[in-house]
């Protein structure tokens, strides 16, 4: 018994440190669990950050597309009040709205006659002038790959054409409040199957024209060549309805190219493909602001229509 008891005692006081030792094993253990709690939530913070900059980015993008649209849509109007009225910061909704405003006023000096005639003569020549140089604007523009309103599209879907064997009949989303359909003679170069829900280039200020019945609202671009063709793809994150824009040929498409005039027949042998398979005019890349160029899958050095 006398021997036994420091073997006891020392059985105890290690069996005391081996609890001291798993309690602070457990407490490193909690520790551990809070970091890696807190370093998920960090990491899950910098993604909301980084999400909420290209979603900001986007927007600030949007914004930009809306005041070009609306000062695209509302030039005229603003030109017209401004010469009269002195607004220095016209908003966005107000070139609309204000021209409003400024009619009402020539009907006030009823006393005189002539003033009455003078006033109503300059409105009418003006409303005159405002059609006239809309015409002499689209005349006197340069022949130039900025009159094409080239868009971002996604072909929903695509079959046969009933009374054409080489020709799809495609469902395109181009943007606008409902598809468009369109006719492509690709049959002979592009599986059906791939057809399906792509991502393609639209021309979408052709006249719209019937191709064996079936009205086809928009042209499908396509790298081309005698042997091969392939359909032209947007750069990734672009949407339906994204403009391609051309740095070195600023300026709004036409609303509808005048068949008469030719003016895709002019412009069309000037888009190729580079040696990078991207898609060109005059050597100026498709772009899609803010996203990318437009491309070929391999045709380098090939036209496009």
């Amino acid at each position: 018994m006398a021997t036994g008891n420091p073997v006891l005692n020392k059985l105890e006081q290690r069996a005391s440190e081996a609890d001291q030792v798993i309690e602070y094993l457990k407490q490193q253990v909690a520790l551990l669990k809070e970091k890696a709690i807190l370093q998920a939530s960090i990491r899950e913070e910098k993604k909301l950050r980084v999400e909420n900059a290209k979603l900001k980015k986007e927007i600030d993008a949007l914004k930009d597309q809306l005041v070009q649209t609306e000062k695209k849509n509302g030039v005229k109007q603003v030109d017209v009040p401004s010469s009269t009225t002195d607004v220095s910061t016209p908003a966005t909704s107000q070139p609309v709205s204000k021209p409003a405003s400024v009619k009402p006023s020539p009907p006030a000096p009823k006393a005189g006659g002539e003033d009455k005639k003078k006033k109503e003569k300059p409105e009418k020549k003006g409303e005159k002038k405002e059609k006239k140089p809309a015409v002499a604007d689209d005349e006197a523009r340069p022949v130039d790959v900025s009159r094409l309103d080239l868009r971002v599209g996604c072909i929903i879907s695509a079959k046969k054409h009933p009374d054409a064997d080489s020709l799809y009949v495609e469902e395109v989303d181009v943007g606008e409040a409902s598809p468009r359909t369109v006719v492509s003679g690709l049959v002979k170069h592009i599986p059906l199957e791939q057809m399906q829900n792509r991502m393609a280039v639209l021309l979408c200020n052709l006249k719209p024209a019937k191709m064996r019945g079936v009205l086809s609202q928009a042209m499908v671009m396509c790298a081309s060549s005698p042997e091969k063709v392939e359909i032209l793809d947007p750069p990734s994150g672009a949407v339906p309805g994204d403009r391609i824009t051309f740095d070195e040929f600023p300026g709004e498409p036409d609303k509808e190219l005048n068949p008469k005039k030719k003016t895709w027949e002019q412009i069309q042998p000037d888009l190729l493909t580079n040696d990078a398979c991207v898609a060109t005019y005059k050597g100026v890349a498709f772009e899609v602001k803010g996203k990318g160029v437009v491309k070929a899958q391999t045709m380098s050095r090939s036209g496009i229509k």
